[in-house]
């Protein structure tokens, strides 16, 4: 196995590690423990599911670190085809990580407050529960910010994709959707809070998708290393 093949695989693994975590911290740790509006509900929720909660704390950090990894092994994969737009992808990339890395914090404010009695002596426990969910609100907003960051480097892998030789151009394409779909999510979320929520699976589904399809593909299929432009 050639090099880039070698990175490609690579890069299809940690993509899908990225994937699973991803959808694990947010869909059953984050989406099944907070209760919208119920402060005392979703903190009685992490609580009672602390562990839970912490492996999802952990997953959101796995899928940092494969993310950072995945964005390097692109940008030597796709510098050939175009060096200028491969290093804007992972500056967009980078910037994305950094965002939602120190947005994490945000998710770990719930179990300083709840767990530290200290603070009853200047906080109600209501009044904790309360800033608990604040937190965990501008956690989602943060994590908005840094999806709205990565929308536009789906696009520029996808150009990147499209304009390869080492890779079909359908995948060019998917992939650009993915960005949209991220694009079209974090807007609505900021624009039309109310509707987003309903709109929040159907826009996600070209990300889905466009990831899951790129990842399968340099796993199962690589690249073409005999086209890989010099």
């Amino acid at each position: 196995m050639n090099t880039n093949n070698k990175l490609a695989l690579a890069a299809g693994f940690l993509y899908l590690v990225t994937i699973i975590a991803g959808g694990f911290a947010e869909v059953f740790v984050r989406g099944a423990l907070t209760v919208h509006g119920d402060p005392v509900a979703t903190a009685r929720n992490i609580l009672a599911s602390e562990q839970l909660y912490r492996f999802g704390f952990v997953a959101d950090l796995v899928c940092l670190i494969c993310g950072t990894f995945l964005s390097l092994i692109f940008y030597i994969l796709f510098k050939p085809v175009n060096r200028n737009l491969s290093l804007l992808a992972l500056i967009f990339s980078i910037v994305a990580t950094a965002v939602m890395a120190v947005n994490l914090l945000n998710q770990q404010a719930p179990l300083l407050l709840l767990h530290n009695s200290s603070y009853l002596k200047a906080f109600t426990i209501e009044q904790l529960q309360t800033q608990s969910l604040f937190f965990l609100n501008l956690q989602s907003q943060g994590y908005n910010i840094s999806l709205l960051l990565f929308a536009f480097y789906f696009p520029i892998i996808g150009y990147l994709v499209y304009k390869s030789n080492f890779l079909p151009r359908i995948l060019g394409v998917i992939y650009t959707l993915a960005g949209v779909g991220y694009l079209t999510n974090s807007l609505s979320w900021f624009l039309f809070p109310h509707l987003a929520a309903y709109l929040f699976p159907y826009v996600l589904l070209p990300a889905f998708v466009g990831e899951v399809s790129m990842s399968f593909w340099l796993i199962f299929k690589g690249v073409k290393a005999a086209e890989m432009k010099r």
